[in-house]
């Protein structure tokens, strides 16, 4: 079955800082990394249930999934029905605490 990958306007804006910010020093790795990060989130319409859950406890249990990707990158996502919702994308090396609150 094949899910519908759906990238919140949030989700854009982070991955558009994500590009802006290695623009300014490198603007063909900017693309490289801009197609490669859609590429990975869209591959979540294949099996996105193969990526654990992100349990903390200012969260509903068992409600976001978490994947890793490119190296540094979080994608904090949900699944309904067939649809897959991509919240978050963010730089996994930083705080990220404050997503949950």
């Amino acid at each position: 079955m094949k899910y519908t990958v759906v990238i919140s306007e949030r989700a854009k804006r982070q991955i558009a800082q994500h590009v802006s910010f290695l623009a300014d020093v490198n603007k063909n790795a900017a693309r490289k990394l801009k197609k490669n990060i859609i590429e990975d989130l869209n591959a979540l319409s294949d099996m996105p249930r193969r990526y654990s859950y992100l349990n903390d406890e200012l969260i509903e249990k068992n409600y976001y999934r978490k994947m890793l990707f490119e190296g540094r990158y979080l994608a904090v996502y949900h699944i309904n029905g067939n649809t897959v919702y991509i919240d978050y994308v963010v730089d996994y090396r930083q705080d990220y605490q404050w997503l949950l609150k």
